[in-house]
């Protein structure tokens, strides 16, 4: 996919609109699954913690469809 815009009905979309859609699914995911196995009041800052996991895998989304997906 890399960082072109991707046409949908005419209208260009940004690939970090994708991107982040995708970390923002990964992040509850991984939230649940955290929240599950660690408990739930073992985190503190827990506003702080979802944001900073957001902008992590939102960046590893990034990444990997960036670099290593479009390497030759």
């Amino acid at each position: 996919m890399g960082l072109q815009e991707i046409a949908v009905g005419g209208i260009y979309l940004s690939p970090l609109l994708i991107y982040a859609l995708m970390g923002f699914v990964a992040t509850l995911a991984f939230r649940s699954l955290l929240h599950w196995v660690v408990g739930e009041y073992a985190l503190w800052y827990e506003a702080w913690f979802d944001i900073s996991l957001f902008v992590i895998l939102t960046a590893a989304t990034t990444f990997i469809f960036t670099v290593l997906l479009e390497s030759p």
